[in-house]
């Protein structure tokens, strides 16, 4: 019986040693989600690199895991600890409050709600407005005369819209903008976002929702269709991070302001269209950036 206690001894000994070297491992582990879109995949990755150069922490990522509800949710439950979002998206669909045309003040509401409400913490901002726009071809706009989209709601009824799914079932999407301008498209396809852009090139669908940072835009020689009632508010793209995981990491706002106000709407939309036209990995695109602007070794 001696023997055997002494066996039971050792072995929870070891358990209990291993659980805490586990427990330490994850403590110091941090987990960073993105939507399954390109400049999500790539601005995953900017984070992990800085994180990582500037911290001991260790970063798993989890890019293209979904749409906004799924990350938001990750986040809320803590299954992710940070994520890039945007503040027209976080004001609009995920608290439903009303949009705020002023940037600045879009981002202050934000991030106290979310602070007061969600005990989440909005740091700040890489620099960059992923507004949403329409996008037609060129050829066809010019043909049509349609420079705003009151041009196009004139002519609205006989167009078919291409859009990502998300698009299509977002207060600010298709359905606000209808409402907006008083017209509805003839059809509208929901599609993969990446699949929209073939679409409109080869005569499919006649619009496109994009955004102002995607490359693909100026590469197939799209116009970009003026929201002229200024439907769309502000998209500013910004790290937010569980309060819970700040307390415990507070380097992590260190490193990550490394990245605050660095790129601005062109560099994103030249960064986005390494990876869609020219086929680049998002991770080194992320990597050889931060390295040319000295924020890695």
């Amino acid at each position: 019986m001696r023997k055997i206690a002494i066996v039971l001894l050792i072995l929870l000994l070891v358990m209990g040693i291993s659980g805490c070297i586990l427990a330490g491992k994850d403590k110091n582990q941090i987990i960073i989600g993105g939507k399954n879109f390109t400049e999500q995949d790539v601005l995953v990755y900017m984070m992990q690199y800085v994180i990582e150069d500037h911290t001991t922490l260790k970063v798993k990522t989890k890019p293209f895991m979904g749409g906004t509800s799924v990350l938001s949710q990750a986040l809320d439950r803590g299954d992710i600890d940070i994520y890039p979002e945007y503040t027209g998206t976080a004001l609009i669909n995920i608290l439903q409050e009303p949009a705020i045309i002023d940037p600045q003040t879009a981002y202050d509401k934000v991030k106290k709600i979310y602070k007061d409400k969600k005990n989440i913490i909005w740091l700040d901002p890489f620099g960059f407005d992923n507004a949403y726009v329409l996008t037609m071809r060129t050829d066809e706009a010019n043909r049509l005369g349609i420079k705003t989209i009151s041009d196009l709601a004139s002519q609205g009824s006989s167009l078919t819209l291409g859009a990502g799914h998300e698009f299509l079932e977002r207060a600010d999407g298709k359905k606000g903008l209808e409402e907006k301008y008083g017209f509805k498209f003839a059809a509208a396809n929901g599609m993969d976002t990446g699949l929209t852009y073939a679409a409109v090139n080869n005569n499919e669908v006649d619009v496109i929702d994009g955004s102002s940072t995607d490359g693909r835009i100026a590469a197939f020689n799209l116009q970009i269709i003026e929201d002229d009632k200024k439907f769309f508010p502000p998209y500013y793209a910004t790290p937010i991070i569980r309060a819970d995981v700040l307390e415990r990491h507070p380097e992590i706002a260190d490193a990550l302001k490394l990245l605050a106000g660095k790129i601005d709407d062109k560099e994103m939309a030249m960064l986005n269209g390494k990876v869609d036209l020219e086929k680049q990995d998002a991770k080194t695109v992320a990597k050889e950036w931060l390295q040319s602007k000295g924020l890695i070794k």
